[in-house]
């Protein structure tokens, strides 16, 4: 698929098909995080991967009661690493950097899910520290189901660009 029909044909699906992932897609959405630039290419991230339906479970109800994310075959939960950048970039790699890194790990695997033509949403909404027991500690910036879509996803507008996009003030 050309890069910008997976941009367009990307969309949050929050109802996924019972029908698993299988883990050459899955290598390649982890690959494609792995691909992710990152600050001083430390990678200050962790990804868990979660297909029991007992930490699934868990993690929907982490993030406040959103059933969908148990109904995915997969779930990816990208973690920040402050640690990791803490050693080079010091307080602006352990609070800013390692979220960026993850962050962006976590929309490569988002596009490249799109790509395979899987379905995703971007969880931001959860409890850090419920989650974060969930995931043996670490620091959760966002939580990813996978999966192939039960039914179409729901198409929003987007911003106008004009609203958007500002021309700098000199």
């Amino acid at each position: 698929m050309d890069f910008f029909d997976v941009l367009a044909k990307r969309h949050s699906v929050r109802q996924f098909s019972n029908r698993e992932i299988r883990e050459p897609e899955l290598n390649t959405i982890l690959k494609a995080a792995d691909a992710a630039p990152s600050a001083g290419n430390l990678q200050s991230y962790q990804i868990v991967t979660i297909r029991d339906q007992k930490h699934k479970t868990a993690l929907a109800l982490a993030a406040y009661g959103q059933d969908f994310i148990s109904g995915a075959p997969v779930i990816l939960v990208f973690c920040a690493d402050p640690a990791i950048a803490a050693a080079k970039y010091d307080g602006r790699g352990a609070e800013l950097f390692c979220i960026q890194d993850a962050t962006i790990a976590a929309s490569y695997a988002q596009l490249a899910a799109a790509a395979l033509g899987l379905a995703t949403v971007w969880v931001g909404a959860f409890d850090e520290k419920m989650v974060a027991k969930i995931v043996g500690g670490l620091k959760p910036v966002c939580i990813l189901p996978i999966g192939h879509a039960a039914s179409g996803p729901e198409i929003t507008t987007r911003r106008n660009l004009d609203d958007l996009v500002h021309q700098e003030h000199l």
